[in-house]
């Protein structure tokens, strides 16, 4: 911070400086320009005798420093636009690349959080298993536990990698022809055994739904919709995924009963980073890469995906795909 205001500090006085000399320049051309005129309006006075010659050559003297004073104007005026619009694009780029900073900032203090939690939950979870003789059902659960805990930290570390490679344009979406049902009703048994046991993640799937896809990054669509819905659903969670076929379109929602997303973060919410703020998500953690990654593979498969309101409260996430 105290950088950034140094460097606005610098920039203010650099851009007064040359104002400032720029103006005071402006001013002794206009000067020297009336001179010269004038020099020239007094030798046609002392060497023309024919009056009206003289009140023409006077006139035409008057116009022509009247032009000149208006080009130096003229010309100051655009150098000086083009100088406040230089120092404007430059401030621009410093406040975004401020921004940027602080939400790469951000990522990296969440992504840590998000790390640690999984590791510490199944660290816990094996120590009890060495240290406690436990019934075999109690091991089971705890080994049950550890291993959903694993998933998880595999599908945030995999979601980090994705998102690199989505930026540096090293993913080559490879969309072939699947049965999008059979593989969102996989994915969903695979990460959220615990929510769907629980009653927290309801689900109604068609069947044989068809869609050109590519099978690779497909799940992290599904996972990082049900990670968002779960993150901002603060009490009781009721999350339903539903995917169905209207004639040539396969729409797939993810809606919950959370807080919502007000209208100015749904223009945001798909950038990187961004994560949406008030005073009841401030609590939830997050690295900001989710919706973009949901948005950047959405994107690459030809579909569309949209946000609305679930009334009374919530929010409904909504896509829809060339059904074959």
């Amino acid at each position: 911070m105290k950088s950034r205001s140094r460097s606005i500090l610098i920039l203010g006085i650099l851009f007064g400086y040359i104002l400032l000399q720029f103006l005071w320049w402006e001013v002794l051309l206009v000067k020297h320009t009336g001179q010269i005129i004038d020099l020239k309006q007094k030798i046609s006075e002392l060497t023309v005798t024919n009056e009206t010659t003289l009140i023409n050559e006077i006139a035409f003297l008057h116009k022509k420093k009247t032009m000149q004073v208006m080009m130096i104007v003229g010309e100051g005026t655009v150098f000086l636009l083009l100088l406040v619009f230089g120092i404007y694009k430059i401030k621009q780029a410093q406040d975004k690349e401020t921004a940027l900073n602080n939400q790469q900032k951000n990522f990296f203090l969440s992504i840590t959080h998000e790390l640690k939690t999984p590791i510490a939950a199944t660290k816990l979870q094996l120590q009890t298993l060495q240290k406690q003789k436990l019934s075999e059902q109690i091991q089971q659960e705890l080994i049950t536990n550890a291993l959903i805990e694993t998933e998880r930290l595999n599908a945030l570390i995999d979601n980090v990698l994705l998102a690199s490679r989505l930026d540096a344009g090293e993913f080559i979406f490879n969309l072939k022809q699947q049965n999008i049902s059979e593989l969102t009703t996989k994915t969903l048994h695979r990460y959220y055994k615990k929510e769907i046991n629980s009653g927290e993640l309801q689900f109604k799937i068609d069947e044989n739904v068809l869609v050109a896809i590519d099978e690779t990054s497909f799940p992290s669509i599904i996972t990082n919709l049900i990670d968002n819905a779960i993150k901002y659903s603060p009490n009781q969670k009721e999350i339903f995924v539903e995917l169905n076929k209207n004639k040539n379109t396969a729409v797939m929602r993810v809606s919950d009963k959370g807080c919502g997303i007000s209208n100015a973060d749904k223009e945001k919410i798909f950038d990187k980073f961004y994560r949406a703020g008030n005073e009841e998500t401030r609590g939830a953690k997050g690295t900001g890469l989710g919706l973009y990654i949901v948005n950047y593979i959405v994107f690459n498969h030809g579909a569309t995906i949209k946000i609305k309101d679930n009334l009374p409260k919530g929010s409904v996430f909504e896509i829809q795909f060339n059904a074959v």
